[in-house]
């Protein structure tokens, strides 16, 4: 059957040692079923830049290479994580790197890839900060500092996040509807499948009178990980532990 996969929030890393083992069965016994394989974002916990070596990471490359290989479509969008993956990560994976956002025609259906933190248009602070850290010549210096220095760079930022992010109310985490009805209406898309907010569900959006769907992608955890798969036939989540 023809099928595309998608994932999002698997903040793999070092420490996360069940998370990665449960991605790497994931390449070799699921993905390899589906034609295209869509990563919407935050694969890695944190990416310093494409000359980190360290493991778990030659595997992961080398798992995400085989699938790519052996014929499943590989697709990669950025997250608010891992936005300094770069060209040789995807040489070196069999990667396409997409845009955020990315309308695809999905089986006939326009259909909106995001990762999911642009929506979340509310939290004006993040917002600012997304802006700032992504231009060309902050990511310049920061990646010409030497690896161990971006390494505990990316600790200190890490830890930053998770102390502001315990101080932000809930709903500014969220998406903000309107700013998900725009995009919408600006790309023409009548699906909307997205990550980031770690709040997996399916939403039904009365969109100029017309019913438009938006699926939240779930985060992995240590064993349990989720998918969505969309078929000709439709949308379903899978659970593969």
């Amino acid at each position: 059957m023809t099928q595309s996969l998608f994932i999002s929030d698997l903040h793999l890393s070092a420490e996360e040692t069940d998370r990665v083992r449960l991605f790497l069965r994931f390449l070799t016994d699921r993905a390899p079923l589906a034609d295209h394989l869509y990563i919407l974002g935050d694969l890695f916990d944190a990416w310093v830049g494409d000359d980190n070596m360290q493991p778990p990471i030659p595997e992961i490359k080398l798992a995400m290479h085989h699938l790519s290989d052996a014929g499943t479509r590989l697709w990669l969008m950025h997250g608010n994580r891992d936005f300094l993956i770069g060209d040789d990560f995807c040489r070196e994976t069999g990667a396409t790197l997409l845009q955020d956002p990315t309308l695809v025609d999905l089986y006939g259906t326009p259909t909106l890839l995001m990762h999911g933190d642009l929506l979340c248009s509310d939290d004006v602070a993040y917002q600012q900060f997304r802006r700032e850290i992504r231009e060309p010549e902050n990511v310049k210096v920061f990646l010409s500092h030497s690896l161990a220095q971006r390494l505990a760079l990316a600790q200190s930022y890490r830890e930053k996040s998770g102390e502001a992010k315990s101080l932000k109310p809930e709903s500014i985490m969220d998406v903000n509807q309107e700013t998900v009805k725009s995009y919408l209406i600006e790309y023409g898309a009548e699906r909307l499948i997205h990550g980031h907010t770690h709040r997996p569900a399916d939403h039904r959006i009365e969109l100029r009178t017309k019913p438009v769907q938006r699926h939240v992608l779930a985060e992995w955890r240590q064993h349990q990980a989720e998918s969505l798969c969309v078929t000709p036939e439709g949308v379903s989540r899978e659970r593969f532990r």
